[in-house]
């Protein structure tokens, strides 16, 4: 199952990164280098990783959750960016690593110290976290360490192939998530 997944996720990428050359073109044309956004992150087991994104704020901006960060820091071509969700498609090279799933809890950065307390609490970080989650699609960030934590919960106690599908199409669309959130009451 592995093996397919990621040779899926290869024949992904492919036709992906000529498409992922023009943003990088475009964003070092605004802001200059780096084109990736390279952070470390909260993983499996608590383990720190690196996850990558095509950065979306200008160089120098705080390290910290994009809810805590001035929106002015955000690039002019970074909001055409984070609305289609294309900074999250250099993700696939962490699930590839075997970092991330697909699907799961968003890693939490090292400093949201709430975050991390309120997951130990629920075992959130006994699955590997995903590029997307239930809470992102119904529409909780890391500004709630209490209500993000209870939702990954949610999932965990319901994760099914089902569940993760809906979730991912929910991500592109939205199709799914007015179900979503009355499926668990969110």
């Amino acid at each position: 199952m592995l093996i397919i997944r990621n040779l899926i996720i290869l024949v992904a990428l492919l036709p992906i990164l000529p498409f992922l050359c023009v943003l990088f073109l475009i964003i070092i044309i605004e802001d200059g280098m780096p084109a990736i956004f390279i952070q470390e992150r909260v993983g499996f087991q608590r383990k720190i990783f690196h996850l990558l994104k095509v950065r979306t704020m200008k160089n120098n901006t705080l390290q910290a959750g994009t809810h805590d960060v001035d929106k002015t820091q955000v690039l002019r071509c970074g909001k055409i960016i984070r609305k289609f969700k294309l900074d999250e498609f250099l993700q696939l090279i962490n699930v590839l690593r075997g970092d991330i799933n697909l699907v799961g809890p968003r890693p939490s950065l090292e400093n949201q110290k709430e975050l991390i307390y309120e997951r130990d609490k629920l075992g959130i970080y006994a699955i590997k976290p995903g590029i997307t989650g239930l809470s992102q699609v119904c529409g909780y960030d890391m500004s709630d360490p209490n209500k993000l934590a209870f939702v990954d919960n949610l999932y965990i106690k319901h994760q099914s192939f089902v569940l993760d599908f809906k979730i991912l199409i929910s991500t592109f669309t939205g199709i799914f998530r007015k179900d979503l959130k009355k499926r668990f009451s969110i």
